[in-house]
């Protein structure tokens, strides 16, 4: 799904010099580093994988946790409980962040044992997200796009909202659901859920199993976008659609890459054609190296985009959920459609 380039207001900072009384920023508070970073850890005694992180700084305003096997978590608080899906022995870093962007770094490394009955999912997987708690998204994870935002740069009709009406798990399941309803000035409600500044991961094979909506006009994605996009906007930062879509062709998945010069209409992508797309599950993978993206359907590669150090594929990555109507890839809507769902069974990185 293409990515709307957000207007950013860049604030000019002018320094002059004085006598000394100012601080860096020119209002008389310097800009300190974060000092005095502790990294501390408590192991769970029942062999769950659970590892308790707290890390502490003076100055410090957040906190990136990277806990060695390719996954990363922001916390504002410092304190996060991470669950390791693999035993062995990994070197947890984290990086303390200033509110002027300096940053102090440390880490320790935390031995895990797991019983034959923990793991989570049973898979092998290294993460998941299951959708076994009903309710909202966890918010620990999840966090939403709001609005049109004059439809998303693609002509969108839907509005994004964070109510359990158009984004909710229930019976084991999330549900994103597309509603014809009149919303804020729009036709269309529906929700977009993402874990930016919350999780993002660095290579591997990420799968997601659903079931998609159905109707002319629909379009759902499962997507994900470089997290440095706040200092390096799209398509700068990368954008990995690892599926869309469109209730207009029915059955056809597409895969795509956006990047600098490879972007929009001129992305790079294949597709492929199933069968059973809105009324069964399938599980659609990226498979994700240095060397390659490939896109996957129930185990099969169907597209292979080749990696390497000039492409924005090398850096961390924040996923996405959402279910579009109308617009530039979505086309023309069923007059008669009034709601669709697309559900998700789970979310499994394996490294």
């Amino acid at each position: 799904m293409k990515y709307l380039r957000l207007s950013i207001l860049v604030l000019l900072v002018c320094a002059f010099a004085a006598c000394g009384k100012k601080g860096g920023d020119g209002t008389g508070t310097p800009n300190n580093p974060p000092t005095g970073l502790k990294l501390t850890s408590t192991v769970s005694t029942d062999a769950s994988g659970n590892v308790s992180l707290t890390a502490t700084a003076q100055n410090a305003v957040s906190y990136e946790f990277d806990f060695g096997n390719g996954l990363f978590q922001t916390s504002t608080t410092g304190t996060v409980t991470y669950k390791y899906l693999a035993a062995g022995t990994y070197t947890i870093k984290v990086t303390a962040k200033s509110s002027t962007g300096q940053t102090s770094v440390t880490s320790i490394q935390v031995s895990v044992s797991l019983t034959a009955s923990t793991g989570g999912t049973g898979s092998g997987a290294t993460w998941a997200e299951e959708f076994n708690t009903d309710g909202a998204p966890d918010p620990s994870l999840w966090g939403y796009d709001l609005g049109n935002n004059n439809g998303w740069g693609n002509n969108e009709l839907e509005y994004y909202t964070n109510r359990t009406d158009n984004a909710v798990v229930s019976g084991g399941t999330l549900k994103i659901n597309l509603k014809k309803e009149a919303y804020m000035g729009s036709a269309y409600t529906s929700a977009r859920i993402l874990t930016l500044n919350k999780f993002s991961f660095k290579y591997g094979k990420l799968e997601i199993r659903a079931k998609l909506p159905a109707g002319a006009g629909t379009w759902p994605a499962i997507w994900a976008m470089g997290d440095d996009i706040a200092t390096n906007p799209w398509p700068g930062c990368g954008e990995i659609d690892i599926m869309e879509h469109v209730g207009n062709s029915l059955n056809k998945i597409y895969g795509t890459v956006h990047y600098p010069g490879h972007s929009g209409g001129n992305a790079v992508g294949g597709n492929t054609m199933i069968t059973g797309a809105t009324t069964d599950f399938h599980r659609y993978a990226l498979d994700w190296s240095a060397t390659a993206v490939k896109f996957m359907v129930d185990d099969v590669v169907y597209f292979t985009v080749p990696n390497d150090s000039t492409l924005p594929f090398n850096h961390k990555f924040f996923i996405i959920l959402n279910v579009a109507m109308g617009g530039n890839f979505g086309g023309a809507v069923d007059p008669a459609f009034n709601n669709a769902t697309m559900e998700v069974d789970y979310i499994r990185l394996y490294q």
